[in-house]
């Protein structure tokens, strides 16, 4: 199962760019440091990502099985985020990119209930 997990824009300047969506849209502040952060709006996430690390794009929360077959299927290694997260990045039919990601239980940051930056 596909389940739309955040979507992910570019900035060169995330902690400023953190300030905007808190002040503007009290966005709540899951993890953050100065070229990554990971913000949540009621039941929706944005990350705030720098163009030299990730990639614009939308991301869909999948089980450890459906990451493991996707990866195996598009010949891809799966990757180990800081925050414990771990997945593969696509690209779509029309050029935008696509990321299948996991949350460990008990593995990410997100169930310490700390933020960072």
């Amino acid at each position: 199962m596909f389940e739309l997990d955040h979507v992910a824009i570019q900035t060169d300047d995330v902690p400023n760019a953190l300030e905007f969506y808190v002040k503007h849209f009290n966005a709540e502040v899951l993890y953050a440091d100065s070229t990554w952060a990971f913000l949540r709006f009621g039941q929706g996430k944005l990350a705030l990502v720098t163009p030299s690390q990730h990639p614009p794009h939308t991301a869909f929360k999948v089980s450890e099985d459906c990451l493991r077959q996707m990866a195996q299927r598009l010949g891809k290694s799966i990757d180990y985020h800081r925050d414990g997260t771990r997945g593969i990045y696509m690209d779509d039919a029309y050029g935008n990119v696509v990321e299948l990601i996991y949350y460990p239980k008990g593995e990410t940051f997100y169930e310490t209930g700390s933020t960072a930056l």
